[in-house]
């Protein structure tokens, strides 16, 4: 029989063993160790502007993005950013401006894209920008919706509101409390019906000028709000170039596809980002939009302002699998869209035709 020493030793050795294996923490962030220990408000993140509004179609002219929601997560994409209306039917769709012109399907089908990532990625931190024109209630029209898809319970709850910029926990805490999506709304967070986990963007996300058709971005600041200063926010780049296709009074603004690889090249988005620096606390924006992501240097941009080198061994794997996805869509389709992606070639017609309509009401 061992003495009665050895087997306290033994006891307490088992103890910090099981204590040990059983709290695993992410070793990998968002692509990047070094990221596990950052803020979540000190790392760049790529986004998707209407990332809803995808087709391959040129004529299609209220798009923003070629590829489909898994496909632009799948290139690094950790912003998605929506607009949602509610359509004839009297369910949440996303949709710009009017669902006459793109209708990228219900928000819950959108959302159930997104927690398929999410479960294919546990390392990953994601932020949802949705706009709310039409003031729907987060408690009672955005929550169940969150509540169906399951992404609720991976949602990031702050002890209190608003966060200042040096608040925000670390990517690496986030993703080991399970806490890794963090869902901004633009309108009625804050209302008479808030929602935890459903956070007042411009209380805490201060964005520069959007719409813009100037190429060089001339930065300021465009829609905030208090209690914090300016430098206590974080904030994103609109960096998305429209251009007015009839020039006349207000003009009819579309995303331009032609410019879209200098736009997103590196020197066009750093440049953007300088200009916005000394307004942002002399720190990188954290989310810088885009159109078209797939399109130019977006990542690449990215990666400099995190001060990372691009790995080209990761842009060949992200190709690779890009190109996988590519094979599936030529081949009937993926099937993560769900019904969403069943009525989008109708819709980009209807959208061509109803968008031509509307254009000639203008004129």
């Amino acid at each position: 029989m061992l003495p009665q020493h050895l087997w306290a030793l033994i006891s307490s050795a088992v103890s910090v063993l099981a204590a040990t294996t059983s709290t695993k923490r992410a070793t990998i962030c968002n692509g990047h160790a070094q990221f596990c220990s950052r803020l979540y408000s000190n790392v760049t993140y790529v986004g998707a502007h209407d990332s809803f509004a995808f087709s391959s179609d040129p004529l299609a002219l209220a798009r923003a993005q070629e590829v489909n929601i898994t496909a632009q997560l799948q290139l690094g994409v950790r912003l998605l950013q929506a607009q949602a209306h509610m359509n004839s039917d009297n369910v949440l769709h996303f949709c710009h401006t009017s669902c006459l012109l793109f209708d990228g399907g219900s928000v819950l089908s959108y959302l159930q894209t997104v927690k398929t990532f999410l479960d294919e990625n546990p390392n990953e931190v994601l932020t949802l920008l949705f706009t709310n024109p039409e003031g729907l209630s987060p408690a009672t029209v955005w929550k169940p919706i969150f509540d169906a898809a399951g992404i609720s319970n991976l949602t990031y709850i702050p002890p209190s509101l608003p966060v200042k910029q040096s608040d925000w926990p670390t990517l690496g805490s986030m993703i080991d409390a399970g806490t890794r999506v963090v869902v901004f709304l633009d309108s009625q967070a804050d209302g008479p019906e808030p929602v935890n986990f459903i956070l007042p963007e411009f209380s805490m996300v201060w964005e520069n000028p959007f719409s813009v058709t100037n190429a060089s971005f001339p930065c300021s600041v465009n829609r905030i709000h208090g209690p914090l200063a300016t430098e206590d926010h974080i904030y994103l780049i609109n960096h998305v170039l429209d251009k007015d296709i009839i020039p006349i009074g207000s003009g009819v603004l579309i995303p331009d596809p032609f410019d879209a690889s200098t736009t997103n090249g590196v020197t066009s988005i750093l440049a953007d980002a300088n200009g916005c620096v000394p307004l942002g606390g002399n720190r990188a924006p954290s989310f810088v939009l885009l159109d078209f992501v797939n399109i130019g240097e977006g990542f690449k941009a990215a990666d400099m302002l995190n001060g990372i080198a691009s790995s080209i061994k990761q842009q060949c794997r992200q190709r690779r699998r890009f190109s996988h996805i590519e094979q599936q869509q030529q081949v009937g389709g993926s099937s993560d869209e769900g019904t969403a992606r069943e009525g989008m070639a109708m819709g980009f017609m209807d959208m061509d035709f109803g968008f031509l309509l509307w254009l000639v009401g203008l004129i």
